[in-house]
């Protein structure tokens, strides 16, 4: 009986990692390097395990990536070329494989960019109508998720609730998803600053979840077929810095996230550049001695998702700033320069041409209707 039971041990120590199998919880799709041909399939599993990621221009798939590390979360990269088409996949773990999912590959004449803001409030809104615009990329401005503490929603599992809410959406179409202060929140904030930090600066969970460029709580992403790049920033709270409710990396003159972004900036060949951020633009203006602000305007645009509501507003130097949220219905902290507003749950549409040198922005509601257009034209 003894011999039996070594023997049987062997014999499972050399049963191939794919046998061991597990339930596939949720997938979806990101880039974690500015190029866009490159595009990451990520998944969780009910356990650790291996896992394969299958793949092809249609449905016979026809390639596969083999992933032998046992873990819950895997990130996959695989090459995302061709123009025009689709790319197919599947995932296995063990006896276990989902259905075959299909994204969109790269475009060639028009590049649709969806941009949304405080998702964390608003998980349970219709997206309907997000979904027919048939976006190439899904954007966020922070606040992904309401906290990191919820019951049940610790750490990952509250972004893991966020795919969960619209799984077809993320297994569809990449998702580079930018931090908000609620994003790192690991207990609730409180009247006053308490003696323990209430929010992880390092944003160990969201960077833990997803797979992004750069150091993912900052990042760039490149689009050249459109002369395009998006540049996200660490920028929440900022007058919380120092304290025990501070929340994002350090932004003051001289910073290195500061010295990033202007680097950043200097060496953007790119006629357009949208920079992303979950910050008040008045707020960097009255602490930040229009160090910002300086590089911003040799951007093309900047976009937040600070506040509940809709708005377009032209900054000094004519630099056009939006403000979107999927929860739209909160208090109205316009902007001293804002050209339009609203109080409605929406997003923002960015469409980009081939050879066409300006940018169309909508501000859409969730019935599809634009309640603002606006054109950024491409820099000099």
């Amino acid at each position: 009986m003894v011999r039996a039971t070594i023997l049987l041990t062997a014999l499972a120590l050399l049963v191939p990692p794919m046998s061991v199998a597990a339930p596939i919880e949720r997938v979806w799709l990101s880039h974690a390097s500015h190029d866009p041909s490159r595009l990451v399939i990520n998944w969780e599993t009910s356990s650790r395990v291996a896992g394969m990621v299958e793949f092809g221009a249609d449905a016979a798939l026809g390639h596969s990536v083999a992933v032998t590390k046992h873990a819950a979360r895997h990130h996959v990269e695989i090459p995302f070329g061709g123009r025009d088409g689709h790319l197919h996949y599947r995932i296995r773990s063990g006896s276990h494989a989902t259905e075959i999912f299909r994204c969109k590959t790269q475009p060639s004449r028009e590049l649709r960019l969806a941009v949304v803001g405080n998702w964390g409030f608003a998980l349970d809104r219709d997206l309907s109508s997000l979904r027919h615009d048939d976006p190439h990329l899904l954007v966020s401005a922070g606040d992904n998720v309401p906290d990191l503490h919820g019951p049940g929603l610790e750490g990952v599992r509250a972004f893991a609730a966020l795919i969960d809410a619209h799984p077809t959406l993320f297994q569809s179409i990449p998702f580079l998803p930018v931090l908000g202060n609620h994003d790192r929140e690991l207990t609730p904030r409180g009247a006053a600053p308490p003696l323990h930090s209430v929010y992880d600066v390092e944003a160990t969970a969201f960077r833990e979840f997803f797979e992004l460029p750069g150091n993912e709580w900052s990042w760039h992403f490149d689009m050249p077929a459109f002369d395009l790049r998006l540049i996200a920033v660490d920028l929440n709270h900022i007058n919380d810095h120092g304290t025990t409710w501070q929340t994002c990396h350090a932004w003051q003159p001289g910073s290195p996230q500061l010295d990033w972004y202007a680097k950043t900036m200097e060496h953007t060949q790119a006629g357009f550049i949208l920079t992303i951020m979950n910050e008040k633009q008045t707020k960097l203006q009255q602490l930040a001695n229009a160090s910002w602000h300086d590089q911003f305007r040799k951007g093309s645009g900047l976009i937040t998702g600070f506040g509940y509501f809709a708005e377009r507003a032209r900054l000094e130097g004519n630099l056009p700033y939006f403000n979107t949220s999927l929860k739209g219905t909160g208090d109205l902290y316009k902007d001293p320069s804002s050209r339009f507003h609203a109080r409605e749950d929406n997003y923002l549409l960015v469409t980009a041409r081939a050879g066409v040198p300006v940018l169309t922005v909508e501000i859409k509601n969730l019935q599809g209707k634009v309640l603002d257009c606006s054109e950024i034209s491409r820099r000099h």
